[in-house]
């Protein structure tokens, strides 16, 4: 299969019509069909029933197309970044990291590992919250986790970053938005978001604060729901201070606890390239910086 069939595929799966699909593709009518029979014979199962000039997805067809789209777009993109190796760089470190996460000192060290291995380029890659697979699939050199997530990881050397404590989050017109600092007693009366795949040490701090039974809670699929709650000021909820929820409608104000959370750096034990580990260095000195170690 290769990329001619795939988009002719792509394209007729989305007119349905192989006059239309020919014209879009800059080709003959009797040249797609050619292409399209090609392929079918290549996988072996039809994706169109033919109906005159038109088309219709089998129900193999479907399936197949879109996995295609996610095959297309791996390709696009490992294109791209094969042309601009290709002019500038002769190696690279793919630094995995969650969405919202709070890491100030990322910019300032890709850059300053630049100055010093310009050959090297580095790559953010923002994955979803406890995705430890993009390292195990090395798909990432470097992977920016709480310490309890990558514990068990086999093949791996661990290097610490920070320690963060937890946070509330309120929105920005709540009467707590003022505060420096929060107690569980000034939750009293209040309504909670709690769940939404919270790490341990918050379940901790949330449980202890349900137990109290002065503090109403509210059960939140995930932490996407859980903002959106507390933006439209249906409650108020914790987050460990490795994420970064300081938009503009919300308020990030720390919380009086004992449990923190330990922020590491996981990189694979076989990976000994100077440039990787200038670039955690690199990382360890400004977030320390940053945080005033």
């Amino acid at each position: 299969m290769n990329t001619k069939q795939i988009e002719a595929a792509l394209i007729l799966a989305q007119t349905l019509n192989f006059n239309r699909a020919a014209e879009l593709l800059c080709v003959s009518q009797p040249a797609l069909s050619y292409v399209i029979k090609e392929l079918e014979g290549e996988i072996g199962f039809r994706i169109f029933d033919r109906s005159g000039k038109g088309a219709v997805l089998t129900p193999a067809g479907s399936q197949f197309c879109q996995e295609l789209r996610s095959i297309r777009d791996a390709l696009k993109n490992a294109i791209e970044r094969g042309q601009n190796f290709s002019v500038q760089y002769s190696d690279s470190i793919t630094v995995a990291l969650p969405v919202r996460s709070m890491l100030k000192s990322l910019p300032e060290a890709m850059t300053a590992c630049a100055e010093a291995y310009p050959d090297v380029f580095i790559s953010p890659l923002f994955s979803g919250f406890y995705n430890v697979d993009v390292l195990l699939r090395h798909k990432a050199d470097i992977l920016i986790a709480m310490d309890f997530e990558v514990s068990h990881l086999p093949d791996t050397e661990v290097y610490p970053l920070y320690e963060c404590g937890i946070s509330l989050i309120v929105h920005r017109d709540d009467e707590l938005a003022s505060r420096k600092s929060i107690r569980q007693e000034d939750l009293y009366g209040r309504t909670l978001m709690v769940g939404g795949g919270s790490p341990p040490a918050l379940r901790n701090v949330q449980q202890r604060l349900v137990r109290s039974q002065k503090i109403h809670y509210f059960n939140s699929a995930d932490h996407d729901t859980t903002l959106t709650n507390v933006a439209a000021k249906k409650g108020v909820c914790l987050s460990p201070d490795f994420f970064d929820e300081e938009m503009n409608c919300f308020r990030r104000i720390p919380f009086d606890c004992e449990e923190k959370f330990n922020i590491v750096l996981c990189v694979h034990h076989s990976d000994k390239r100077q440039s990787l580990f200038y670039f955690i260095e690199l990382l360890q000195k400004m977030e320390c910086k940053y945080r005033r170690c």
